[in-house]
């Protein structure tokens, strides 16, 4: 250490590309080495084992190559930050080589950007020079809580995820071993293949879960708050076990550099979520092949510019580093809804974003499909066809047709726009984001007609906190407005209508907050808490009572089983406590097992009406096994 901190700069630039062109030199003479052993080895069985034993070796020395050249990157920001200190310098460059050329940019980017030692992930990602690892099982496998991969050893790989330059924040990217990652679709490790220019990645899950639960909710493990029943039904008195393996889920990611700055790269990510028509839980469960994600990006490292199209989680998503795809903040839970009052819609978008002061202040702007969630009680509704109580007719939606399922798709004349700002100071990150949302009718007589829009929008943010970086984080993230009810886990209305058939936007909020913990890289444990509610919105016509939350409204059946009373109980909220695990008990060059297990308490309240505001809850045992080939 003493030596490194007595070096000049230009000595430790001369060092560092010595070491560099060492490991170019070992690489290169790689092709020439493996065809020599591989002919050796042609007619002699036994001679295999020493070419994997020696490409090992080759494998080791380039290890130990890279992992010098972190310790020294490590050197010189210690000696720059106690230059700083003692007021001798702000810059070891500066210090040392006054009259010198200064290094290119590309070297100052790996130093200006490496990650802490034993990070999980490489958190600089240069597009100009990638570099590929020697093996597909860099990596070492568990051999004790303190041996982590190197940086330098798994950044081949995730160079193949991460496209953006990004600044070290003290979260960065997600740990490509943790469920989050899995959750926001990483790639695989050892799935990656090289066509020509164009480098082909593979990612995904075998998925087997199953959920014991004290009511019949016969939505499996993808929670539909909404359908939780009150005392009035009787699947409130009965428990309820289903398993499911249609969470299964397999990625695949195209990439390529069209120039020294700039990668193009497409993302496409499936499972088996849809219910076909022919979908049955009695003999064959088969359940439909559908798109999670489907986009292409496009990433200028010259102008830090990026570009997203196609249907990828929206932009109002938390994040935890930049302003990037495939990075969300998303629940590690094993449930396929994730978590009350979680911020998210998977839809199609056309997203701008460019980042600032090097990679630290990142502004986005995201143009998305629109979807108005309508509730339409005390209306009669057939089929987005209200019947309004001065006798018009108000169109609200209508069902697809040709090549779209036959379900209702509201009336939409403007995309919804949101924008978002995320700062990465160097510990934590920050997001502040806002939406605007056009909700739109049109209310016909005989022969004569109109159209009405409202403006609905809200805004939110969100941060993750680095507690003990690597081990411990807590994440917080909410969203408020009106008419944004749709994306919420809990899918609580966006509006109602008014008597004379208007939108009337609906107020909501919702809110997490979670401790995430990797005591170690077997295991993932986690506690979240999340929150979504809705305002009313209601008026009266005559002796009519119409709207959402209206006090006019029956309850007085909903503590009664099989009542005829009525039971009309608009959602007020839903809340829901979780506490969960996960631990990878086999990690190797066939991939990686785990096992989860979560706990989860839900309440669903009701806005008051004749009779009171009835109440229901739920209690949750989830179970999974998962088997991820390429990680």
């Amino acid at each position: 250490m003493l030596f490194f901190r007595s070096m000049s700069g230009s000595t430790l630039r001369r060092v560092r590309a010595a070491l560099f062109v060492g490991t170019v030199l070992t690489t290169a003479s790689l092709p020439y080495a493996l065809s020599s052993m591989a002919h050796a080895a042609a007619d002699d069985s036994a001679s295999l084992d020493m070419l994997e034993k020696q490409m090992a070796r080759i494998q080791a020395q380039q290890m130990e190559l890279q992992k010098t050249l972190v310790g020294m990157q490590k050197q010189i920001a210690a000696h720059r930050a106690a230059l700083a200190h003692n007021g001798k310098g702000g810059s070891l460059h500066h210090a040392g080589t006054a009259h010198t050329q200064p290094e290119p940019e590309d070297s100052s980017e790996w130093a200006e950007h490496e990650p802490p030692h034993g990070s999980h992930t490489a958190t600089a990602m240069n597009t100009r020079a990638p570099h590929h690892a020697a093996g597909p099982d860099a990596q070492p496998v568990f051999s004790g809580i303190d041996d982590k991969p190197d940086v330098e050893a798994v950044i081949g790989h995730r160079a193949e995820d991460i496209i953006s330059h990004l600044a070290e924040n003290g979260v960065g990217p997600h740990p490509r071993e943790t469920v989050g990652a899995q959750a926001a679709g990483a790639l695989g490790d050892h799935g990656v293949f090289h066509m020509g220019p164009v480098s082909l990645i593979l990612g995904g899950f075998l998925d087997a879960s199953t959920v014991l639960e004290n009511r019949h909710v016969p939505s499996g493990t993808f929670n539909y708050w909404q359908a939780m029943p009150y005392p009035n039904e009787s699947r409130y008195h009965t428990n309820n076990f289903e398993g499911s393996a249609r969470y299964s889920r397999i990625s695949l990611m195209a990439r390529g550099n069209v120039d020294a700055h700039s990668t193009i790269s497409g993302f496409y990510e499936m499972d088996f979520g849809a219910g076909a028509a022919t979908t049955d839980a009695y003999e064959s469960n088969s359940y439909a092949f559908r798109m999670r994600q489907l986009y292409l990006a496009y990433d200028n490292s010259d102008i830090n510019f990026h570009f997203l199209a196609g249907q990828a989680w929206t932009m109002l998503t938390p994040g935890r580093i930049g302003i990037i795809p495939r990075q969300e903040s998303l629940p590690e839970t094993i449930e396929s809804s994730m978590l009350a009052g979680q911020t998210w819609a998977r839809q199609l978008q056309f997203r701008f974003v460019q980042d600032f002061f090097k990679h630290r202040l990142w502004l986005g702007l995201s143009i998305e499909n629109p979807q108005t969630l309508y509730d339409t009680t005390g209306f009669t509704n057939n089929s987005g066809t209200v019947q309004l109580p001065n006798g018009k007719i108000a169109t609200i939606s209508s069902n697809g047709t040709g090549l779209t399922n036959d379900a209702p798709f509201s009336n939409e004349i403007a995309p919804d726009i949101i924008g978002k700002v995320a700062w990465d100071p160097s510990w934590g990150h920050y997001e502040a984001e806002g939406i605007l949302h056009f909700p739109h009718d049109r209310v016909s007589s005989l022969g004569a007609g109109h159209n009405n829009t409202a403006i609905a929008g809200g805004g939110g943010g969100s941060m993750v906190l680095p507690v003990i970086p690597q081990k411990v984080e807590v994440r917080l993230a909410g969203l408020a407005g009106v008419g944004i009810g749709r994306y919420g886990s809990v899918l609580l209305p966006d509006a109602t209508l008014k008597t004379n058939g208007e939108p009337a936007p609906i107020p909501s909020v919702q809110a997490t907050g979670g401790i995430i913990a990797h005591p170690n890289q077997r295991i993932d444990v986690y506690g979240y808490f999340g929150y979504q509610a809705a305002g009313r919105r209601y008026s009266n016509y005559g002796e009519g009572a119409y709207g959402y939350g209206n006090p006019a409204y029956s309850n007085l059946g909903c503590g009664i089983e099989l009542s005829d009373l009525g039971c009309t109980a608009n959602t007020r909220s839903v809340m829901e406590a979780t506490i969960g695990a996960w631990y990878r008990f086999f990690k190797g060059k066939y991939g990686t097992v785990e096992a989860g297990a979560q706990l989860a308490y839900s309440r669903r309240d009701a806005w008051k009406g004749q009779g009171g505001g009835p109440d229901t809850s739920m209690s949750q045992i989830f179970l999974d096994f998962r088997y991820l080939p390429f990680q």
